[in-house]
């Protein structure tokens, strides 16, 4: 049970090239992240992937027919394998399951492949707690100690299964050449700006062989809240005080915050106190080893006055109000922050899949999620932003914008990078780990 990411990873580590297995399906919940079901064509996990066993490739099926597909297939055992679900969703799966007949299995850190090469893992107990603003600023100090770093992302293949075994991303020509989706452009945009090379895919054994060839560190770079593929030398999870106890009830988050080194509690500045006790309690009673690293998430942009009185549209990154289920982003919290008028509803203008979204998601605040898994929503995304009465577009997401939609209002980039308070910090952390690191 997948949704085109851990599922292709747990196959290939656990299942391919085994024959005291066969597997007769992938089920996607391709709502989670690729659109609906009857937007997406039908896919095969291809025979290049699944090996010799598998001279067809595997179907990859509705999740929404597993009952069906237990009984049909004579299915022995189902493997529960995507990311930021809560405990009773997991839980829903498992009856689904046993009650149609079959086992139900979660794998947990035998997935993970050794590398040649140190590992720093960057990891978070939810979406959107703000892994990126961690692995970029450790993504530097690495480089600054005279390592050469290479980042590994979490796999986003919603494309070529084929095409995409191992890709390989340096410069923002690459993305264009290699049609990535806004969602992984969020993604590795921000790594390439600053000169590290990225890896993704869906052959994660191969993209360890190429990676760590030009790497003297990986920095594995997770999606959601997943485990790390790569067994980490240094571990760092992410958790987010404004979703207190949300670090206890998300799966696998909850295995990340117990296996971490250090926990991150980021954000603290636009949190209440009393939430963030409540996230080093939980840390404290599961985790009473791991180190806590006391953080800000800090908002700027460029030219304040640009935003001050303005009627503002606030585009925020698509998962981490999605399935992160968070009600607003950085871009929201800099509108605020540098004075606008008003935070325009998105809703008005809204048209074709990204008005489903908005409806989809009642937790959103007067906020546009920058959603673009295929070009049908790209483009219902760009005429969303132009339909919108505002004076300015205050762009949240990682990405440049203007690079992926022609916005006919004036844009404005919001940047967030995580400052630490006080020590330990990622800088100690480092120190810490320097003999592990090659420091």
């Amino acid at each position: 049970m997948g949704a085109a990411g851990r599922d292709f990873h747990d196959f290939n580590t656990m299942f391919r090239n085994n024959d005291d297995y066969e597997v007769v399906a992938f089920t996607q919940t391709f709502a989670q992240n690729i659109g609906e079901l009857d937007e997406v064509p039908e896919r095969t996990y291809p025979a290049s992937l699944a090996g010799d066993s598998y001279p067809d490739g595997i179907p990859i099926l509705p999740e929404s027919n597993l009952e069906s597909i237990v009984e049909e297939r004579d299915v022995d055992e189902v493997v529960f394998s995507y990311s930021d679900m809560s405990h009773e969703y997991v839980m829903n799966q498992a009856s689904r399951a046993i009650s149609a007949g079959a086992d139900f299995r979660l794998i947990g850190t035998e997935m993970m492949l050794e590398a040649d090469v140190p590992v720093v893992a960057v990891d978070a107990v939810r979406t959107g707690c703000g892994k990126s603003q961690a692995s970029r600023k450790l993504t530097d100090l690495l480089a600054d100690r005279g390592l050469d770093v290479v980042v590994v992302r979490e796999p986003m293949p919603y494309g070529d299964l084929e095409k995409q075994r191992v890709q390989r991303f340096e410069t923002v020509e690459d993305l264009v050449e290699q049609d990535v989706t806004i969602e992984e452009r969020e993604e590795y945009e921000h790594h390439i700006e600053r000169g590290h090379v990225v890896y993704a895919g869906v052959d994660y054994a191969d993209i360890l062989e190429e990676a760590q060839t030009e790497a003297e560190v990986i920095l594995w770079d997770g999606g959601n809240n997943e485990l790390p593929f790569y067994e980490p030398d240094l571990h760092f999870v992410l958790a987010d005080p404004h979703r207190p106890g949300h670090e206890l009830r998300y799966h696998p988050g909850e295995a990340n915050l117990r296996l971490a080194d250090y926990v991150v509690i980021n954000k603290e500045n636009t949190a209440e106190q009393d939430d963030i006790d409540i996230v080093v309690e939980n840390v404290e009673r599961s985790n009473p080893e791991a180190g806590i690293i006391h953080a800000d998430s800090v908002v700027t942009v460029e030219d304040g006055s640009l935003v001050e009185g303005k009627r503002v549209l606030a585009v925020e990154d698509g998962p981490t109000l999605t399935h992160g289920g968070t009600s607003e982003g950085a871009a929201a919290i800099a509108a605020r922050k540098y004075g606008a008028a008003e935070l325009v509803d998105p809703r008005d203008g809204a048209v074709g899949s990204i008005a489903e979204i908005l409806e989809e998601y009642p937790q959103l605040g007067n906020v546009l999620p920058a959603m673009g898994y295929s070009d049908e929503q790209v483009e219902d995304l760009e005429r969303s932003i132009n339909n919108a009465d505002c004076d300015v577009v205050l762009a949240g997401t990682p990405i440049d914008l203007e690079k992926v939609v022609d916005v006919e209002k004036p844009v404005v980039r919001v940047r967030y990078e995580v400052e630490e308070r006080g020590t330990p910090n990622f800088g100690t952390a480092l120190d810490e780990y320097a003999d592990v690191l090659g420091l």
